[in-house]
């Protein structure tokens, strides 16, 4: 074998960072994604200079082989691209991060389309990493080549010989360290060809067998995709997880390139939404599993795919860096992820609604933390509501009107805040309570009642429903500090939780003055407060009396705790702050409904006792039982009971329970 040239390498500082053989990059096994990266170049080369007529020869179909051999410690990948002639292995191979990507593409941008990866001109050297001998067999496809074979240990000593290769490409051959020996497998090559490369627009074989699928759906065009398709590539994807519940094709050239595919998944109690979900690509070369600066952080759940050249990568590809470009991309996804939405909205309103529950959490944090997204989706954020829409009828329906047409067949309890407060804007004026002197009559037609827990407020939900009051629901995490921003956003709206007052409407309003019992000389109402007050003795209640309104005695609750919206939120916003459960106040209010049969009885029992020989009868202890009793029931629906209250009312339940039986 002639050899043809002896020398050093050189490494030029001056365009990137000093090359360092073992810290280059931060897992060996990027070698194997680089050296492919580069073989799909060539390839994509060789297309390039015969579309601009500098190659006459055919083109074969475009493959890249890989092989390995056991006994020799051998890994091999080849490519029938461009190849190179000896000039451009001096320059390419032997001045390491002069990257001949730039250079290329600068001259041929014209000539066609394809992508060329490589941008550092570092890649081939991360092989180093993992073998002891690196060899370059190579024959350049320009009229009048003679093969090259280059040659290195890892030093900076190289040498060049003639190639017995015949065919225009490049195979570059790995003899592998002893501690690297896992790359001899058979599996780990097709993981790691599964993992950066399978998305690659280029056949990749190994000992012969196609191992990558090669097609990309997210470069393909949404009309030629249906729905099977997304399905089918979000299952590859995460291939354990429920279908998702919509989906975002990105495609865009200008101002930057960027396609990519983004999945709105089904929402699980293990999902961080810290934690980006979808995997960024580089010219369907996989990069990362995590694109979170390029990602909008209230959209960092959505999975899937996006893939861009324009993005900044550092240079072992495995980081990005933080530039205008990539705000740019962030805003376009939020900008169409908004579109989508409104889409959906718009054109299947049952749909929405049925995926509501898992989109209000990306939707609600995006509305408080972009502006821009918040103008785009305002109109379209929706809340469950107890209101029932009447039943479709097309009669007295303007068949031209689609719009009311698919909210007169809409039975789904969800409204936005809009329909809600045209809804009950009348009914929540008459409900108003009347100004006060020199008071500006107040705007309570623009008022909500809000739940937070469907079972806990059930009581509560119920009162207001029998008075026809209508009720959203506000029950997901993200809603304690989401109602506060819909209050500076519509700052003449009052949203008052189910369990915080009591409206007026709930109320039996009766002008007849109260019975006065000749023995007390109290009313009825104040000796139901009086017998709570003493039975509880809690200093810190506040206990009041209230005739509450409902289809029957029976169905409103006999007592209720009420906590001040303002005296709430202050707790749970100071409990937030100092990351801590919220306690339960002890100063708070003890509705007791005098309405109520319990509460009837109650009092007859008590005046039952009033007779009885000094001491505490059978009677009065039965009261207090049963006042302590009421009070824990009205505390559980506000969660507001303790471990120690929860044992002192399973006591108390028995013990009443006991005495009942006695009778």
């Amino acid at each position: 074998m002639t050899v043809l040239e002896q020398g050093n390498i050189t490494i030029h500082t001056e365009n990137i960072f000093p090359i360092i053989k073992k810290s280059l990059y931060t897992d060996h096994e990027i070698f194997l994604r680089e050296l492919i990266s580069n073989a799909v170049d060539a390839i994509g080369k060789l297309k390039m200079v015969s579309f601009a007529g500098e190659f006459s020869g055919e083109i074969g179909e475009p493959a890249i082989n890989i092989s390995i051999d056991k006994d020799k410690k051998t890994l091999s990948i080849s490519d029938n691209g461009i190849g190179m002639s000896l000039d451009e292995v001096k320059k390419y191979i032997n001045q390491v991060a002069f990257s001949s990507a730039e250079e290329f593409i600068e001259k041929y941008q014209k000539s066609g389309d394809q992508q060329i990866i490589g941008h550092f001109g570092l890649g081939f050297y991360s092989s180093f990493m993992v073998s002891s001998l690196v060899e370059i067999d190579t024959l350049s496809c320009r009229d009048g080549s003679t093969a090259v074979h280059w040659s290195c240990d890892g030093s900076p000593s190289f040498e060049i010989s003639e190639s017995s290769r015949t065919d225009y490409g490049t195979k570059i051959t790995l003899t592998l360290q002893d501690e690297e020996a896992e790359y001899l497998e058979s599996v780990r090559i097709k993981q790691l060809v599964k993992t950066y490369c399978d998305f690659m627009p280029v056949a990749i074989s190994l000992d012969g067998e196609v191992i990558n699928k090669q097609k990309a759906p997210w470069k393909e065009s949404p009309q030629n995709l249906t729905k099977e398709d997304y399905l089918e590539f979000y299952k590859y994807l995460y291939p354990f997880e429920e279908d998702p519940l919509l989906w975002v094709h990105l495609n865009t050239d200008y101002p930057f390139a960027l396609t990519g595919i983004l999945y709105f998944p089904k929402l699980r109690p293990d999902l961080d939404p810290n934690k980006g979900q979808a995997k960024l690509f580089c010219n369907q070369v996989f990069v990362s599993d995590r694109c979170d600066e390029v990602v909008p952080k209230f959209l960092l759940p959505l999975r899937g795919v996006i893939d861009s050249t324009d993005i900044p990568l550092n240079v072992s590809r495995s980081a990005l860096t933080n530039d205008r470009t990539v705000r740019r991309i962030s805003d376009y996804i939020s900008k169409k992820v908004g579109d989508r939405l409104k889409e959906l909205y718009h054109d299947d309103r049952q749909a929405y609604n049925k995926s509501w529950e898992d989109l209000s959490t990306f939707v609600k944090f995006g509305y408080i933390n972009d502006d821009k997204f918040k103008k785009q989706i305002e109109d379209i954020l929706i809340y469950r509501t107890t209101f029932i829409s009447p039943p479709a009828t097309a009669e007295g329906t303007n068949a031209g009107d689609e719009d009311a047409w698919k909210a007169a067949t809409s039975s789904l309890p969800y409204t936005t805040l809009k329909e809600y407060l045209d809804r009950n804007k009348e009914r929540h004026a008459q409900s108003a309570p009347p100004a006060t002197e020199g008071e500006d009559e107040p705007k309570y037609e623009n008022r909500v009642f809000y739940a937070t827990d469907a079972a806990a407020q059930a009581p509560y939900i119920q009162l207001h429903k029998s008075q026809g009051l209508e009720v959203l629901f506000l029950d997901s995490y993200i809603d304690t500090h989401f109602v506060s921003f819909l209050e500076r956003e519509h700052s003449d709206v009052k949203f008052s939780r189910v369990d915080a007052e009591l409206d007026s409407s709930l109320i039996q309003s009766d002008d007849t003055p109260e019975i006065i019992d000749p023995n007390t000389n109290k009313t009825r109402s104040e000796q139901i407060q009086e017998i709570f007050t003493a039975a509880l003795n809690k200093p810190k209640v506040t206990i009041r009396t209230e005739s509450l309104k409902g289809d029957n005695t029976q169905s409103t609750p006999p007592a209720m705790v009420l906590l001040p919206e303002s005296t709430r939120r202050m707790r749970e916003m100071m409990a937030m702050m100092q990351q801590q459960v919220a306690e339960f106040p002890d100063e708070h209010v003890l509705i007791v409904n005098t309405a109520h049969p319990l509460i009837q009885n109650l009092t007859s029992l008590n005046q039952g006792s009033i007779v009885q020989s000094q001491g505490t009868s059978p009677n009065q202890e039965l009261v207090n039982l049963v006042c302590h009793h009421i009070y824990d029931l009205a505390l559980m629906a506000q969660k507001g009971i303790n471990a120690d209250g929860m044992n002192a009312f399973v006591e108390r339940s028995n013990q009443v329970l006991t005495k009942l039986t006695e009778r």
